[in-house]
């Protein structure tokens, strides 16, 4: 999978916690016991963690796996930061925090070839944050099969789902984003990614299997006090926007240039999904 640097994903972390869909949390933790073991797919530097952990019960188990033994070790850290108290144990951490105990362990694995591996402990939740949209529908359903098999809850949040609105507009507003979407469905590591339709590929892969399947809308709304995210954003969109060749290196630098004036806001969408082994009850989507 592309790399992602510890400092971006301590920007974008905040707006990530805010985005997320409070009621797919809260159904997520009524499902799960007050002792549970969950694996994070994908984990970076452990945001899923500290925003899912303070919902869940008073005693959790964790793996946290990546592919990058750099965010991997970040994650430690930034983990102990975040606790009231952190142990080192053989394989690990344990983590105090809000009277929970939070036991934390990593490990370096290529998703790519096996996600089952990661789940071959029997883990009551498995879940991954901006994840499945740089992955292929082949891949994701190979995961569903791999949640399905361990009978776990599945909860993943921020997927994104290719809208933007970016203000005030620019006349080069859809040509970019056209461009962006177009360099988004390559290959990011799990083959051709799905992008915006990996959410309705999730769902359908899990309604395949029998589960019931909740989606959510978790946009960012960034402004102001986003100013950081939004400049990185619009110089990521641009960049990959000019490498498709759809749009020239300099039409796609003056946007990017644009979107560092004062005053500019996005509204950037993603989905949260939480897939239950129990069918009853009502679905939304």
């Amino acid at each position: 999978m592309s790399g992602f640097s510890p400092d971006w994903l301590a920007l974008r972390e905040p707006a990530d916690r805010a985005a997320r869909d409070a009621g797919l949390v809260a159904a997520l933790a009524r499902v799960l016991p007050k002792s549970m073991r969950a694996v994070d797919l994908g984990c970076g530097t452990g945001s899923n963690l500290r925003a899912l952990a303070p919902h869940l019960g008073s005693r959790q188990a964790w793996l946290l796996v990546d592919h990058d033994p750099a965010l991997l070790s970040a994650a430690a850290e930034r983990l102990s930061a975040w606790a009231e108290r952190a142990e080192e144990t053989g394989d690990g951490l344990v983590l105090h925090r809000g009277g929970q105990r939070i036991a934390v362990r990593l490990r370096a694995l290529d998703l790519a070839t096996d996600p089952a591996a990661a789940l071959a402990e029997g883990p009551d939740l498995v879940t991954a944050a901006a994840l499945f949209d740089l992955a292929s529908e082949a891949w994701i359903a190979e995961v569903a099969r791999a949640v399905v098999g361990a009978c776990a809850v599945f909860y993943t949040a921020l997927t994104y789902d290719g809208q933007e609105s970016w203000t005030p507009p620019h006349p080069a507003d859809a040509a970019i984003h056209a461009a962006f979407l177009a360099h988004q469905a390559g290959d990011k590591g799990f083959g051709p990614a799905a992008g915006p339709g990996a959410t309705v590929a999730l769902a359908t892969a899990f309604r395949h299997h029998g589960y019931a399947v909740s989606t959510a809308a978790s946009p960012w709304r960034l402004g102001t006090g986003e100013a950081a995210l939004l400049q990185d954003l619009a110089a990521g969109a641009a960049r990959a926007a000019a490498e498709t060749g759809r749009v020239c290196a300099a039409d796609a630098a003056e946007w990017a240039a644009a979107r560092r004036r004062p005053g500019t806001r996005a509204e950037i969408g993603h989905r949260d999904l939480l897939a239950l082994p129990d069918t009853g009850g009502p679905e939304r989507g």
